[in-house]
């Protein structure tokens, strides 16, 4: 069984059409199931009817015409109540309906699941058979697991088709197609969509369309001798070291690359208007599917010898192509599978528009990073058909997280207003650099920015930033191919302090571990999250601590506005460690010579275990700043760069508001500095909860810190307290930030977040 259903869905997955996998499932399973008819029906997106869309049993003319309204039927029954109907003779059931002209009259037994997709139902499976029974319990139990396989793949082949299901008779718009994501950066942006993708990744090349198919052509030729010339060179090389039958590898790789049979079928892809690497990645991805779907195991384990053959003509391919940069001309939006910070650093800033990620959610480092540079971002989007938006016409709504493919002019229209006022909006708060943080009745609030790079003072000092509350060290490790000197970090560091002087500076020590990897010290973990990360590292691996120790200190000589903070500290021991490490660092620097003073030492209070000994630790340390991402995370028991769990990420739920809370509470008379520098203090609605619950700094992004001064300035501390009163007795995440949004609205500061615009454009 497990085979059967292995092979059913990889074969509807290389499917290159919506009407290819559906056939290819109502052929398989009338097959397997042994019935006399199978046929798939799915939603009409507008009308919500269940459109016969494709079958094997029925009458075939009528597959795309055929329908039966919401309420109408078995098929919609199965579709209302989202589970199986079973059934030994369904004309029986009150809810029969006769679908006209389809020949169903004759069928009695009847089996529907539903095709349910992100807790929506796509559409509903049936199989029918002629006798009266009840089909058996496994056999429920397979159209059930089938279908559940098959909910993603159906619902990517509607949107790879460009379009939702319409009944063949209407006329099917193409324009303002909708796909949802994750917010993950404010803003919008509107513009035609570039595809970046890894080197040598079959999975990940777009389709585009080429102009000269005969370059193309001679292009591919190259690229397939080069693998040629590969394969003989590693078979030469080393032949001394392999017997006979190991030689013979070589000898079916170089088979392969000579069967006529492939390197025709990429070319006739190329003559019907793709691009050789989009031919290539088609021909070679439907011929590894076939290998997987082999009984046989060891032809099954020829589908890797394809893949690799594949890789190598792509990579000399991609030898010969011009580079990410050289592909923007214009400012674009960036579309990737995966976008990561070493994709966007190949893309001078100024091109860049929006960007969308098909993994990933809205606080994983991308989207970090868009915020941090002010780019519109939509992440998550895990059903966009990026591949054939190379070129494509788009929107993309980064504060609702949606993306507009092919927009009509109306759409266009309405969403540069958006754009218009976020300008407005963004000259607006210019003004407000050099005034204080504090609201209408006097209270002052510190606004601090989180960097990692030398630029980022600037921009920082540039927007009215008071000091730097993290400073991320890890930064400049991973742009390196080893660890940095003690004296090339001293130069890091001291940028940083002097660009800021006499304001404090925070530094975190080297947080690495998790979701931030150096390339030349792997960390691999099953569970990273929970393993080997923060101090855990630094204090297993002291030369490292010490050597980061020492050069933040020196680079503080005679500015003396360093303070020190330890990321992931989850009990009191690793402080005093590090406490005792620091110490012992500062003696060594100051009979060096140098003119420093003992810098101010605190923690990051990010795990659950550290908020429930946050008192003992407020009695050790001379500042605690939450970093509210990881606290999120592990409090929610959500992976935050997990897209498929990232609606359940929220710093708006209740037990994170709690937990936050608490934490002054328990620390507020031990007279500590206490801040928050994760996203959340970024977030003018987080903001103004986090002053209202009596933190003293808040330390974001510097393309964030104008607009949450904005919102502060036009607020009194009452109104704040009395929206932190009315949330924290809700329940519900979404509740809070409905709660919060109508509060912001009445106070007159909604549109100081986001323009009034946005509310009619996202529908």
């Amino acid at each position: 069984m497990l085979n059967l259903l292995r092979r059913i869905t990889q074969e509807v997955a290389a499917a290159e059409s919506l009407s290819e996998a559906l056939d290819i499932i109502v052929r398989r399973v009338r097959r397997t199931m042994r019935t006399e008819v199978c046929s798939v029906y799915l939603v009409d997106p507008n009308s919500k009817e269940y459109l016969l869309m494709a079958t094997r049993g029925l009458t075939l003319d009528v597959a795309g015409s055929a329908s039966l309204k919401p309420n109408e039927g078995l098929v919609s029954l199965v579709g209302r109540r989202a589970e199986p109907v079973n059934l030994e003779d369904a004309q029986k059931h009150p809810d029969f309906h006769l679908l006209q002209g389809t020949g169903e009259e004759r069928y009695k037994s009847f089996l529907g699941v539903p095709i349910i997709h992100h807790r929506e139902v796509l559409g509903v499976l049936v199989v029918q058979h002629e006798e009266r029974r009840c089909f058996d319990e496994g056999e429920e139990a397979f159209l059930i697991t089938l279908s559940a396989q098959l909910a993603s793949i159906i619902f990517h082949a509607e949107a790879t088709d460009a379009m939702a299901v319409f009944n063949k008779s209407k006329e099917v718009a193409h324009t303002d197609l909708r796909y949802k994501g994750i917010p993950g950066s404010t803003g919008v942006a509107i513009g035609t969509g570039v595809v970046v993708y890894p080197p040598a990744d079959l999975n990940a090349i777009p389709d585009r369309a080429t102009d000269n198919p005969q370059h193309e052509i001679d292009s591919f030729r190259q690229a397939l001798e080069g693998a040629r010339a590969d394969i003989r060179k590693a078979s030469s090389r080393l032949s001394l070291h392999l017997s006979s039958d190991e030689k013979e590898l070589f000898d079916v790789y170089l088979k392969i690359l000579d069967d006529n049979t492939i390197a025709v079928e990429v070319e006739n892809k190329i003559k019907a208007g793709n691009w050789a690497q989009g031919a290539l990645r088609q021909v070679f991805l439907a011929h590894i599917a076939q290998f997987n779907m082999m009984d046989d195991s060891y032809l099954r384990e020829r589908a890797s010898d394809i893949r690799d053959l594949g890789c190598r003509i792509l990579s000399h391919l991609q030898e010969d192509s011009p580079n990410t940069a050289s592909r923007f001309s214009e400012p674009a939006i960036v579309i990737g599978e995966e976008l990561t910070a070493s994709m966007l650093g190949e893309i001078p800033l100024d091109k860049i528009k929006g960007l969308v990620s098909v993994m990933g959610s809205g606080n994983s480092h991308v989207a970090i990073l868009a915020r941090a540079m002010g780019i519109p971002t939509v992440m998550g989007a895990m059903d966009l058909p990026y591949a054939q938006l190379d070129k494509k016409s788009m929107i993309i709504d980064g504060y609702s997280g949606k993306v507009f493919t092919n927009p009509s002019q109306k759409m266009i229209d309405s969403y540069q207003q958006v754009v218009d006022e976020q300008k407005i909006l963004e000259e607006e708060f210019l003004t407000l650099k050099d005034l204080p943080c504090e609201t209408k009745d006097g209270h002052r609030m510190s606004l601090f920015v989180n960097t990692g790079l030398s630029a980022d003072i600037g921009l920082s000092l540039d927007r009215g930033a008071e000091g730097i509350g993290l400073y991320r060290t890890e930064v400049p490790f991973m742009v390196r191919e080893r660890f940095p000197t003690e004296k090339e970090q001293e130069q890091i560091y001291r940028q940083q302090l002097e660009g800021f002087a006499p304001a404090p500076v925070t530094m975190r020590t080297l947080d690495i571990g998790g979701d931030k990897a150096l390339p030349y010290f792997s960390i691999e973990e099953e569970n990273p999250f929970l393993g080997w990360r923060g101090i855990r590292v630094t204090l297993d691996h002291t030369e490292i601590f010490l050597g980061q120790i020492r050069a933040m200190i020196k680079a503080s000589s005679g500015l003396h506005n360093l303070k020190i903070m330890l990321p992931m500290i989850s009990n009191v021991a690793e402080v005093e460690e590090a406490q005792s490490l620091i110490r012992r660092s500062f003696m060594e620097v100051k009979e060096e010579g140098y003119d420093v003073v003992m810098p101010e030492v605190g923690v990051m209070i990010e795990v659950p275990a550290a908020v429930y000994q946050v008192k003992v630790l407020a009695s050790i340390v001379d500042f605690m700043s939450v970093g509210s991402n990881d606290l999120t995370q592990y409090l929610l028991a959500v992976d935050r760069n997990n897209s498929r769990v990232a609606d359940l990420y929220s710093s708006f739920h209740p037990a994170v508001l709690h937990a936050l809370r608490n934490i002054v509470a328990e620390v507020k008379h031990e007279g500590i500095g206490l801040s928050v520098c994760g996203e959340m203090a970024g977030d003018p609605m987080g903001a103004i909860l986090l002053m209202a619950m009596g933190y003293d700094t808040l330390s974001m992004s510097s393309t964030n810190l104008p607009k949450v001064k904005a919102v502060i300035r036009n607020i009194n501390a009452a109104q704040a307290n009395d929206m932190l009163d009315q949330v924290m007795s809700v329940v519900h995440a979404d509740a809070v930030i409905q709660t919060m949004t109508r509060l912001m609205r009445e106070a007159d500061i909604e549109r100081l977040v986001k323009p009034s615009n946005t509310n009619q454009s996202v529908h």
